[in-house]
């Protein structure tokens, strides 16, 4: 199977960088029936930034309002699925450098199955040409 790129909507939350903060939200999440395509952190101070890339951003506001989550402004990433292998983000990592657009961060994983997924960004004034150069949808 061909690698899928799509682009989506996420949201990043600051949180205290305490044990419980990120199953907290999680859990918090689940009871509301959303769906997650990607979930990333990292520590930033005193706080922890929280990434949410949601199936559904309107069941995301909803349920962030209920649980009193504070929503950084919406922005763009783009998820990527594919047939796990050697090298599997190489060639579209090879063809954002010749166009000279920067990737600002990346997070990949293997989903078991032979299958991987990756979330990356670009700057906002970047994502046009990234999506068109690389298909996405």
């Amino acid at each position: 199977m061909a690698d899928s790129i799509r682009k989506a909507d996420y949201f990043a939350i600051q949180v205290p960088n305490r044990p419980g903060a990120g199953a907290r939200i999680l859990a918090g999440l689940k009871a509301e029936g959303v769906n997650l395509i990607a979930f990333t952190g990292f520590p930033n101070g005193k706080t922890a930034q929280v990434d949410l890339v949601p199936e559904r951003t309107a069941a995301l506001r909803r349920a962030a309002k209920k649980m009193k989550l504070r929503l950084g402004q919406r922005k763009t990433c783009f998820v990527v699925r594919g047939d796990d292998r050697v090298g599997a983000l190489s060639n579209m990592l090879q063809r954002l450098a010749a166009a000279k657009i920067n990737v600002t961060a990346l997070d990949a994983v293997i989903g078991g199955k032979g299958r991987y997924g990756a979330v990356f960004w670009v700057k906002p004034q970047k994502v046009a040409r990234a999506k068109r150069l690389l298909g996405a949808r």
